[in-house]
């Protein structure tokens, strides 16, 4: 019998394991070599992982939800086409690393009973700044009541300090031993906590909880799918890490808009697509990011990395009605010839869900274009662990006052709103007030006579 390992391909410079999200052949199948068998997600990004050989799938090596490493087997396929094969030796739901140690072997079972149950939650991950959980370790948190801050003191030991399964599991058993104290300050993860001062005059911290939600006749419930899921975490995170301040800016684009009317007839002619406003405002943010580098940074802790190079994200929304990230790296080394083929290509990928994980990884600054659905300015929440994200809103022909060598005069001008959301722990409303006007500036002063070509 000739046994061989499908094994979990490399997916990108910083991904490192996926989850399972649904089988696509099972036990005893016969499968074709590239033909899809099992279909994973990383993030937003889901994907499907292709039999390297054709025979029969004898064994699957994990269970739906489950998370599995980079280079690890997945399942295993009898390359000499026979069904009833002895199956290999059993292999464990994880990674052997993260077996949990004897000495919590009971509160492992109880705990993945519980999960097992509670398939809701299959495939949610989490961040807590440039902090990563797998969904298991999420879901073993969530089943033990811990917290999002609570969660950040668990040491690690997994690749970059991360928690493993047997790192939660040992807190988890050493909390109920009494061998770990709970944080006295540590919030719920889906509530911010009371002032610094009430916590200390009380001895406790005071929680907001949602309010109870009643379902009345005719009410539809519609459950969240795995990426509105995703979603929502991040967002609610991204507002109890960051204090957010936006500041917006009014910028004449009359010029800009008339040249880009001027050639984007002879630009689909030459080469088979269009230009769009939207590498014209990446081209502006990468230009002012230059001017203002410590727009480009991250917070860990009391530490701020600077970052080398300018990647820039760009807000799409995909057929499904979900909000995905794609990110142009190294958009500072792109002309914008360049800048629209990335945008485009991306763009368009993004819609149908046919991006690579890598792609949507190691973004430093995000643009999001509300006008495109007719809006003229927008608040956009920034997308962890960066610390800022511009709004460009609807451009829209309005009357405005001109300065002239004869006077002033009022005539019809293309204006636009651009909204600049940014970390006030680290941007103070100097840089984030200078920064937008900058980009407004470099969109104001476009040359009308400018080539593409």
């Amino acid at each position: 019998m000739a046994e061989k390992p499908i094994i979990m391909p490399k997916m990108g410079e910083s991904i490192a394991e996926a989850t399972v999200i649904r089988w696509l052949k099972n036990e005893g199948d016969r499968v074709e070599k590239d033909e899809a068998i099992v279909e994973i997600a990383t993030d937003k990004v889901d994907s499907e992982i292709p039999s390297t050989e054709a025979g029969i799938l004898t064994k699957q090596m994990y269970k739906e939800g489950d998370v599995v490493k980079v280079g690890d087997p997945v399942a295993m396929v009898n390359t000499a086409g026979d069904a009833t094969a002895s199956a290999p030796a059993p292999v464990a739901s994880a990674p052997a690393e993260e077996k949990a140690p004897a000495t919590v072997a009971a509160a492992a079972a109880q705990i993945e009973e519980q999960i097992e149950k509670n398939t809701q939650l299959a495939g949610l991950t989490a961040h807590s700044g440039d902090r990563y959980y797998s969904p298991l370790v999420m879901n073993i948190a969530r089943s033990e009541g811990i917290g999002m801050a609570e969660l950040d003191t668990v040491p690690g030991t997994g690749k970059e300090g991360r928690v493993t399964k047997a790192d939660i599991l040992d807190y988890v058993s050493n909390k109920a031993q009494g061998k770990v104290a709970t944080p006295a300050a540590a919030p719920a993860a889906s509530a911010p906590s009371a002032p610094a001062e009430n916590a200390k005059s009380s001895g406790s911290t005071v929680s907001i909880k949602a309010p109870a939600v009643s379902v009345n006749a005719g009410d539809e419930v519609v459950e969240m799918d795995r990426v509105r899921k995703l979603i929502a975490d991040h967002m609610v995170m991204s507002k109890h890490v960051s204090p957010h301040v936006t500041s917006f800016v009014e910028a004449d684009v009359t010029n800009l808009v008339n040249w880009r009317n001027g050639i984007k007839d002879a630009f689909k002619k030459k080469e088979g697509e269009n230009i769009t406003f939207t590498p014209i405002f990446i081209e502006a943010i990468v230009k002012a990011i230059r001017d203002f580098p410590m727009i480009n940074v991250s917070v860990d802790g009391d530490k701020i990395i600077k970052r080398k190079n300018i990647n820039v994200g760009m807000a799409v929304a995909q057929q499904n009605g979900n909000l995905i990230v794609p990110v142009i790296k190294n958009a500072d080394t792109m002309n914008l010839l360049g800048l629209t083929r990335a945008v485009n290509d991306l763009a368009n990928r993004a819609r149908v869900n046919k991006l690579s994980p890598d792609e949507i990884q190691g973004g430093t600054y995000t643009l999001t274009n509300v006008g495109s659905f007719g809006n003229v300015m927008g608040t956009p929440v920034i997308n962890q662990p960066q610390v800022a994200i511009m709004a460009v809103g609807a451009i829209r022909k309005k009357p405005a006052v001109l300065e002239t060598e004869h006077g002033d005069v009022i005539a019809i001008r293309h204006m636009m709103y651009l909204s600049h959301s940014y970390d006030h722990r680290v941007v103070d409303g100097g840089l984030g007030g200078m920064f937008v006007r900058r980009v407004a500036d470099y969109l104001e002063q476009w040359d009308p006579k400018r080539e593409i070509f």
